[in-house]
């Protein structure tokens, strides 16, 4: 499944400000193989996280549904 346009421009600004993977690397330091688990602790349990860490989880749950469907 091609990825929606959305994502490729997301991508291409992380790549440009060099954060690709770092939500991914907070999930590693955080002890979580899964980084879609990470994300949805992260969103079950906003007061323990900062608005960045939150926007990274959104952003990975809804990449994540738009290229594997909806669960």
């Amino acid at each position: 499944m091609a990825q929606p346009q959305w994502i490729t421009k997301a991508v291409s600004k992380m790549k440009k400000k060099g954060t690709v993977g770092a939500f991914r690397a907070q999930a590693r330091k955080a002890g979580y193989s899964d980084t879609i688990a990470y994300a949805r602790h992260v969103l079950a349990n906003k007061s323990r996280y900062d608005t960045r860490t939150i926007r990274r989880a959104a952003f990975a749950l809804n990449a994540y549904k738009a290229t594997h469907g909806r669960k």
